[in-house]
């Protein structure tokens, strides 16, 4: 065989080896390239903006919290009790200051991600009490169950955080477990992750850790971590979600103002004025992180759900709650603020038909929505009850597939595409052409974990079902994982800090609010 030969074998060998080699690498954040889809027109916009600030003026927003009715009296709020009553114009004024666009900072810096405008990331749910795992059994999970979610997350390429607490581990007191949890979320991935939020204490031993991690003092400069802060709709803010709030803004840290919505039961049941009232909601929150640091960085948060009438149990996929999803993204683009949103929720008990579709239409229409911040984006099933690793890793694959969507057409090649057609001419094929050779891997996604064989091979293979194939993956992935080692420093200043305060904290079954 001639030197030339070898080179070209050679060269067939590397491409393919190069095709077939698993890749773990991160895709960077989402740049978006397809428009929005808009359900409203201006006056309608300009009607939600009229009915939120009538709510805010006239009906006020309940903050169960002294210092933060000090803070508003301080700000210049009416205020009657616990009610405050947010001016249209002082709401508008404080909002100005929130950064439509800022940048997360990983512990890897090849990892940071740009948020806000054109640019979406993706993050797993968070706050499930069971798992279905990797046998598909329902059980109690632990704090090595939550490391397993967290070494999935690492290596899925399109899931951008760690998270936090994926699922709750039982096996450590409730009261020591954010410290836990949020060591988790550094040792086994070096992407972004979450905070946890379940009491202003808890918050700020997030904000203790994240200072050894980064290095003391990074944090007041630089987005690391995100917390959530749910409203309780309607109309309430409660003391711990607002102390925790606190603890974050003083950092910097961005927070998810986040009306927990139950369309029908804490909302009206109309999909308008339910926005409405979810805009009131989540400005006074918004506004609020301005007061307690002017220039931090805030998302506009929500939990969108519509309630059963038959039951009164929550459901997801629903067509309102899509629509809610479009005319939310509106109202976030008229205040220029980043927006989050919940991904791939689904009701269904088990990784079925249901868990898909209901699955799929969220997806979709979160994509068009506009979302920043998508969260809940991998394993969600049971309204949130349990965490699934067959659903959680292809979940994260449907997110790769919508990140491809998401992009828009490609142009970079079109001129070398456009010159295969004369190549090959009427009749022919492409298969073999070398454009296709050079870029069919590239051109159009292939999916892992979807088969799309002909029943033939599919019954000679073993007849393997979707769940089946999701956690043979997943195993593979495990035993493929390796873990990003934490600077041996840090990682014993973590452990030092961690074994500190479960001494400080007595160990008990209910949030640390006082140690």
């Amino acid at each position: 065989m001639s030197t030339r030969t070898l080179a070209r074998a050679g060269g067939r060998s590397a491409r393919r080896a190069l095709r077939t080699a698993p890749n773990f690498d991160m895709l960077p954040g989402l740049t978006r390239g397809i428009p929005h889809c808009e359900v409203m027109n201006g006056s309608q916009v300009e009607l939600i903006d009229k009915a939120a600030m009538d709510i805010l003026e006239n009906v006020g927003v309940q903050f169960r919290d002294p210092t933060a009715v000090e803070d508003w009296k301080k700000a210049g709020a009416k205020v009657d009790g616990e009610l405050v009553f947010l001016d249209r114009h002082m709401v508008r004024e404080l909002i100005t200051t929130i950064p439509a666009r800022f940048t997360y900072h990983a512990r890897d810096p090849q990892k940071n991600l740009a948020l806000g405008g054109k640019h979406s990331i993706f993050v797993p749910m968070t706050g499930a009490p069971f798992l279905r795992d990797l046998d598909d059994v329902r059980r109690n999970p632990t704090l090595d169950d939550l490391a397993m979610f967290h070494k999935l997350s690492h290596m899925m390429p399109a899931l951008h955080s760690s998270a936090h607490h994926i699922v709750e581990p039982y096996d450590h007191p409730i009261s020591q477990r954010h410290l836990r949890i949020t060591y988790s979320s550094m040792k086994y991935s070096d992407k972004t992750f979450m905070g946890m939020t379940t009491s202003p204490r808890n918050a700020e031993d997030v904000m203790d850790m994240c200072d050894i991690l980064f290095g003391e003092g990074f944090i007041d400069d630089h987005p690391v971590t995100t917390g959530n802060c749910n409203g309780n709709s309607p109309l309430v803010w409660d003391e711990t979600m607002l102390g925790a709030m606190r603890a974050f803004c003083r950092r910097n840290q961005p927070v998810l103002c986040s009306p927990f919505v139950l369309g029908g039961a804490n909302t009206p049941a109309s999909v308008p004025a339910t926005v409405a009232q979810l805009t009131a909601e989540a400005l006074s929150a918004l506004a609020y992180t301005q007061v307690i640091r002017k220039g931090c960085p805030a998302i506009w948060g929500h939990y969108l759900s519509t309630v059963s009438m038959k039951s009164g149990a929550p459901m997801a996929g629903t067509p309102e709650i899509s629509l809610m999803n479009f005319m939310i993204g509106q109202m976030a683009r008229y205040y220029d603020v980043p927006w989050r949103t919940s991904n791939t929720l689904g009701g269904a008990k088990t990784f079925d038909a249901q868990a898909g579709y209901e699955s799929a239409t969220t997806l979709g229409a979160v994509l068009h929505a506009g979302a920043h911040y998508i969260w809940h984006s991998a394993g969600w099933n049971e309204a949130g009850m349990h965490c699934s690793v067959a659903k959680f890793v292809v979940d994260a694959e449907q997110c790769a597939m919508a990140y491809r969507m998401a992009e828009g057409p490609k142009w970079n090649d079109f001129d070398e595409a456009l010159a295969a057609i004369p190549d090959v001419g009427p009749g022919g094929h492409y298969l073999g052409h070398p454009h296709t050779q050079e870029n069919f891997q590239t051109a159009f996604f292939m999916p892992e974990l979807f088969d799309n064989n002909s029943i033939e091979q599919w019954v000679a293979e073993g007849e393997v079902e979707i769940t089946e194939r999701a956690l043979n993956y997943a195993r593979k992935l495990l035993a493929e994982y390796q873990e990003p080692k934490l600077d041996e420093a840090k990682n014993d200043a973590l452990l030092d800090y961690i074994a500190r305060r479960e001494r400080e904290i007595p160990a008990a079954d209910e949030l640390n609010q006082t140690y």
